[in-house]
Parts: structure tokens; C-alpha cells; sequence
């Protein structure tokens, strides 16, 4: 278009040269006139008869898009329930299998509790033994003990008497020169050894046992209390029963399999409605929200979507292979429980959503310098058209200016011929 202006140029100015030229033109002007000539007629020529490039013709629709996360997750129970063996014994009973739905309350399976009954029955007979032991303690001593105790103090104390007569007697017969001063000294200490006997018999009939004894008779009575306690609570873990309505998904035991303690013997989960911990990486985790709607996906059980909403966003990022991602919760309804514990799924979160807007197919949205723009296909030519966008996703974008409902938007059929503005554009299949 160009170059046929300048043309039209060129002419104008050799004809106003011709004019006020009055002398007779040289054939060497006569040859530059005609080639300019016949440049001019090419250059519209070819401007008339230009070949239109081949474009697909998109159309600016008004529509729903949506800003999406994909990632994948992992399912957990909501609640779960996990038996494990309280001794080391044999599974007695199984009254359920692996896939089985359960009641509240339902019998599962039974242990053999002979070993814990006997556990129990000698912890009950610690129990009273420690009882007795520190009743008679704190009363400081057995009935036969303080009977004994009391005898002995009578004893001493008629002894401690006799001396202390013994010994006023001694004391008048000096004073009259029948006793000398040694045996006056020797009856009292007579007198001072009976009373030492009486005070120690006294001291222990008034403290019988030392703190340190006493507390020594608590901590056994302690122990023997939890030794039952601890029998009756494995007695009554012997049986197991569903603690709610759910599923069995694990049951690792068979009937008359032999157990240790803490071995897993069944797992038990609500499955109506499931936890999926999604990985989101970390550029998209900014995104998130609680409530935000979810879409899940199992390769299993191909064309099948299950819903739900995100529960709670990332607090931390940490490594998971080769990424660096967030840990998001999502509820999922799973009514047909078909979702099991610890399967993979492929998640979507949808994290904006418009209704009714202007979207066109993405790739036709080009960006120059941060500019976005399009070609727009008017009259059988292509136009340079700018606009402004605001949500896209992998193969849409919505338009908030620039275009209207219905424009057609220009892209090539051919790779190899790009897009021009102004070309002639010629829409093909």
C-alpha cells in the first residue's frame, strides 16, 4: 500500500514537470516516464490482485471460563477407626471381611481372652493384698503387732517405776551413811535407762511406720490398681465392635492368626464423604481459598468426576520430588463409595469462575511488549486490533475491550505465511 502511494507520487511529479518544461522532452525522459508508468500500473496490479492469506476464522462468543489448578492428591479417611491387639494372643472369632459395611455397635471379631481374664483375676488379688498392707500401715501395724506393742510398753514402764523406787531409796539410806555415792549413781542410771526404753516404745507405738515406709505402701497399692485397670481395659478390647456406620477397608488378620501386641487386626472409615490431600505447587498456592469448588478424578473409574470443596489452604511448602509444594485438604462427597483409602486422584480446583462474558479461544491472543492484540478479520482484510483481557485458562481468555460478540478473529492456516495487517485475508475451513 505503500509503495503504491509513492507511485502515484512519482507520477504527479513528472506530469508537473512535463507541464513546465517548455522545451521538448529527451528520449531519455520519455524512458524514465514510461517506467515509472508501468511500475505504477504493476504496483496497483498487484494490489488489486493480491493473494489473500488462508486464516481459520475464530468467533467471539459470550460464555462461562474458568481459572483452574490441576494437580493430584491422595484420599484419607475422614474418620477412621484402627483395632490393634492389647496382648499377644489369637484372633478367636473374624465376623467380617474386607469391603464389608458395618453398623454402630456391630461385632467384628473376638480375641482369645483366657490369658487376660487370669491377668486380671491376679491383679484384682494384688489389689486387696496392697490394700491390706497400707490400711495396717497408716494404723501402724497388724492387730497382733500392736497388742505386742502394748505389752512391751506395761513392761517398761513398771521397770522404769521400780528403778525410780529403787532409787528415792538408795538416796535416804546415804543420808543416814548406809549407801555410798556409787550406788545412788548406779540406780539412776537404772532409772535414766528404763525411762529411755519407755519413751522409744511410746515413740513407736505413736509413729509406727516412717513416711517413707507409708509411701512405699502407696506406690505398690498404686501399682497394683493400674496392673488391674490396665487387664480389665485389654479384657474389653478383646472383642471390637464398630464404633460407627462405615466400611471395613483393611483387615491384615485371619481367624486363628496368632498376634502381638500393638499388631493392626482391622481399619475401619465413614467413606460417605472423604479427605483428599492435594500437592499444589508453589506459584499457585497464592490462588487458593477455603470453599473453593473441587473436581476429582480416579484413572480406575474413567468419565467419572466426584465434588467437593477445599477444607483448608497450605500453611508451609516443602519438597516432594522434584517440586516444591503446598498440602491442601479437600472434602469430596463420595455417596457411591467407590473412593478407597490411599488412592491416587487427578484435582482440579477451580479458583475463578465468570458467567456470560466475551471469551475467545487463546492462542488467537497475541502480546507484544506487554500488549496484547489480536487480528481481526474486516471486509476480507486483517486489522491489527488491541484489546484487554482478564481471565484465561489453557484454551480460553475473556475479552473486557477491544472486540464485540461476534467479531471474527484471524488465525493462520498456514504456520509458515504469519499475519499482516491490512493483508488480504481469505477464511478457509
Amino acid at each position: 500500500m505503500t509503495a503504491y502511494r509513492s507511485s502515484c507520487r512519482t507520477l504527479k511529479d513528472n506530469r508537473l514537470a512535463l507541464t513546465n518544461n517548455s522545451e521538448t522532452p529527451s528520449p531519455r525522459r520519455w524512458i524514465w516516464i514510461a517506467s515509472g508508468l508501468v511500475l505504477f500500473l504493476l504496483i496497483v496490479y498487484s494490489y488489486l490482485h493480491q493473494t489473500p492469506v488462508k486464516v481459520h476464522a475464530i468467533t467471539v462468543k459470550r460464555g462461562s471460563i474458568r481459572s483452574l489448578v490441576s494437580t493430584n492428591g491422595k484420599v484419607e479417611p475422614v474418620q477412621n477407626f484402627e483395632a490393634h491387639a492389647p496382648i499377644a494372643t489369637t484372633v478367636k472369632r473374624l465376623l467380617v471381611k474386607e469391603g464389608d459395611h458395618v453398623r454402630k455397635g456391630q461385632l467384628l471379631l473376638e480375641l482369645d481372652d483366657s490369658d487376660i481374664r487370669s491377668q486380671a483375676a491376679r491383679a484384682q488379688a494384688q489389689i486387696k493384698a496392697a490394700q491390706a498392707n497400707l490400711a495396717a500401715t497408716k494404723n501402724s501395724g497388724t492387730q497382733e503387732e500392736l497388742i505386742t506393742l502394748g505389752t512391751q510398753l506395761i513392761k517398761a514402764r513398771n521397770a522404769r517405776d521400780v528403778a525410780q523406787r529403787n532409787l528415792e531409796a538408795y538416796r535416804r539410806l546415804q543420808q543416814e551413811g548406809a549407801a555410798s555415792p556409787g550406788e545412788v549413781r548406779q540406780a539412776e542410771e537404772t532409772v535414766q535407762s528404763a525411762q529411755a526404753d519407755v519413751s522409744l516404745l511410746e515413740q513407736k507405738q505413736k509413729d509406727r511406720y516412717s513416711p517413707p515406709e507409708i509411701a512405699r505402701t502407696v506406690a505398690q497399692a498404686a501399682e497394683a490398681q493400674a496392673a488391674y485397670e490396665d487387664a480389665v481395659d485389654a479384657l474389653s478390647k478383646s472383642s471390637r465392635r464398630a464404633p460407627f456406620d462405615g466400611t471395613v477397608y483393611s483387615l491384615p488378620v485371619k481367624q486363628g492368626t496368632f498376634v502381638q501386641t500393638g499388631d493392626l487386626l482391622l481399619q475401619e472409615a465413614d467413606l460417605s464423604k472423604v479427605l483428599v490431600r492435594a500437592f499444589v505447587d508453589e506459584p499457585d498456592i497464592g490462588r487458593l481459598q477455603i470453599g473453593q469448588r473441587v473436581e476429582a478424578t480416579w484413572d480406575a473409574v474413567p468419565g467419572r468426576t466426584w465434588t467437593g470443596t477445599v477444607s483448608s489452604v497450605p500453611s508451609t511448602v516443602k519438597p516432594r520430588g522434584n517440586r516444591n509444594v503446598g498440602e491442601t485438604t479437600c472434602l469430596i462427597d463420595n455417596q457411591d463409595l467407590r473412593l478407597l483409602p490411599n488412592i491416587n486422584l487427578g484435582v482440579t480446583i477451580v479458583v475463578a469462575e465468570h458467567n456470560n462474558v466475551l471469551t475467545l479461544q487463546r492462542d488467537a491472543m497475541h502480546i507484544d511488549d506487554s500488549e496484547p492484540y489480536v487480528f481481526k478479520i474486516v471486509a476480507d482484510r486483517i486489522k491489527h486490533q488491541n484489546i484487554q483481557f482478564s481471565l484465561q485458562n489453557l484454551t480460553r481468555v475473556e475479552i473486557t475491550s477491544g472486540l464485540s460478540e461476534g467479531d471474527q478473529v484471524a488465525l493462520p492456516a498456514d504456520e509458515m505465511k504469519p499475519l499482516v495487517d491490512g493483508a488480504s485475508a481469505k477464511v478457509v475451513p
